[in-house]
């Protein structure tokens, strides 16, 4: 691998750490009913443009600190077809955490944009 290849890998890790929550929120709110792991992958391969695609074994670890820090509930539920699947749905708390840090993305994303005008793509 390459030396920019490195860098790109580590800036791109550094960069889906706060990104992937804030992801998870936004699909759980948009859902409008509890969703489980795979479900929620397929949301984000969906909407996401596959930007957050390749990370379904990364989702579960994340939704679980979301789950600790109150922003989601879960449940199981038994399974037709396999084991019991955990079930994630957004809450109150979850959903005014989205607003500010979907805010602070924003602000974010405008004033990165700003410094990176006129930088070839």
């Amino acid at each position: 691998m390459s030396e920019p290849d490195i860098h790109l890998k580590k800036f791109q890790k550094e960069l889906s750490a706060g990104t992937v929550s804030l992801a998870l929120l936004a699909v759980l709110a948009r859902a409008g009913e509890p969703l489980y792991g795979y479900l929620i992958a397929k949301q984000l391969e969906r909407v996401g443009d596959g930007v957050l695609s390749g990370k379904q074994s990364a989702l579960y670890p994340v939704l679980r600190n979301l789950e600790g820090g109150g922003l989601l509930d879960s449940f199981v539920e038994p399974s037709v077809a396999g084991p019991p699947r955990r079930y994630y749905r957004i809450t109150e708390a979850g959903r005014q955490t989205l607003q500010s840090w979907a805010a602070a993305w924003r602000a974010t994303r405008d004033s990165v944009d700003s410094v990176l005008e006129g930088i070839p793509a």
